[in-house]
């Protein structure tokens, strides 16, 4: 950052149960400040964990968040109690549609455009829109940023963007957004700093966690990436399917399923929890894989459908040069990502087994074709980043 003067930034990343907030001081130098998380809200087991800048928990508690306002109101007061209020606020918004592909200053006709936007986004945007409309009431004067996840990838070719169906469709939104961008942004922005010479080549980078896609990125900028119309497409996730024949939908809808049970199937009913059973953590099906088979399948499933992506992705590079892992899974499951890369030795793709099993920033063989690197996202300090930026114009 440039500059000298630091601007405390609060940023807001709103799941469908979940909350995720951090507060950065933005200045020369980069700094969390605190950390907060609410998981399972409108569970009675929710819980609410806030963390210091160090990572030393201030609380740890388990109580009930009816909603997100709930969880928003309980953050406020963690806030009020350590003396850190913000001097801006940055959300991470899911979806800008068509619209918005850069960070927007947020007006009351920014929230009507995502407020039409709900219908492609429902799963998402009601509670981004919730906690734009509670930090405005705790926070009247400051002024938000929203960051869009479907921004990156608004350079995309239009064959890339586009499905074959009728035109008035795709005219009236039905189209390919993708989604990840903030985390793609910071590891391109990350990649800048370690390998300046490789941002201007063939680049492929995979985010893995719970959530999972990946992108084709070439001079910096996106042209392919494997999520569509909604976060449910593309590669199998941890509850939700991936690319779907829509005859299975069709199939579903004619049996009698209604379209809101149809929702929940393919976003938390299916992936690895749907194949295994069991659970949709990465990390507990590799504990498990050799006594249950329903656990080794979900992880195969999950690694085939990897691999065949990054193929494809590289075909529509013509070739790669960089492959990056990142996410939760792309960042510590050292046995998935070599078994993503088994057999793609003809893609320049040759990993050095200690350097993967310690998940070394680089995981390939010396005098590899395709650089291999393993890269921890952040997508709260490109909010932060964003946000800065945005106020300071």
């Amino acid at each position: 950052m440039t500059g000298t003067s630091s601007v405390r930034v609060l940023t807001l990343n709103t799941g469908s149960s979940s909350l995720k907030v951090a507060l950065y001081a933005m200045g020369e130098r980069e700094q969390v400040l605190l950390s907060a998380d609410a998981d399972q809200i409108g569970r009675a087991e929710s819980r609410f964990r806030l963390a210091d800048g160090d990572g030393r928990v201030l609380r740890d508690e388990r109580e009930p968040l009816p909603d997100h306002d709930a969880a928003l109101r309980v953050l406020c007061i963690g806030l009020e109690r350590q003396g850190s209020a913000p001097d801006a606020i940055g959300h991470r918004v899911v979806h800008g549609g068509s619209a918005y592909s850069r960070p927007q200053l947020i007006t009351p006709e920014l929230v009507t455009a995502l407020e039409a936007l709900v219908p492609i986004a429902p799963d998402h945007l009601p509670q981004a829109i919730l906690a734009i409309h509670a930090m405005s009431r705790e926070y009247p004067a400051l002024s938000q940023v929203a960051c869009f996840d479907t921004a990156f990838h608004r350079r995309m070719p239009r064959q890339a963007h586009q499905y074959a169906l009728p035109r008035r469709l795709g005219e009236g939104g039905v189209v390919r957004y993708g989604f990840h961008g903030l985390s793609y942004e910071y590891i391109m922005y990350e990649l800048r700093v370690l390998a300046p010479a490789e941002v201007d080549s063939r680049v492929i980078i995979a985010h893995l966690g719970n959530g999972a896609s990946m992108a084709a990125v070439r001079a910096g900028i996106s042209v392919e990436t494997t999520m569509g119309f909604s976060p449910a497409g593309g590669l199998v996730m941890g509850t939700r399917s991936g690319d779907l024949d829509p005859g299975v939908l069709i199939y579903l809808l004619e049996q009698g399923m209604t379209p809101k049970a149809l929702d929940e199937l393919v976003n938390k009913q299916a992936g690895l929890l749907g194949v295994s059973g069991t659970t949709e953590d990465m990390s507990e099906l590799l504990e498990s894989e050799a006594t249950d088979p329903r656990a080794a399948e979900a992880i195969e499933l999950f690694c085939y459908q990897a691999r065949k992506f990054l193929g494809a992705l590289t075909a529509v590079l013509g070739g790669l040069d960089t492959l990056v892992f990142t996410g939760g899974i792309g960042e510590h499951a050292a046995s998935v990502r070599a078994r993503i890369c088994e057999g793609l030795e003809f893609l320049g793709i040759r990993l050095d087994e200690r350097r993967n099993v310690s998940s070394e920033p680089v995981i390939s063989r010396d005098g590899s074709p395709t650089t291999v690197r393993v890269i921890k996202t952040d997508e709260d300090l490109m909010i932060a980043r964003h946000t800065r930026q945005v106020i300071g114009r």
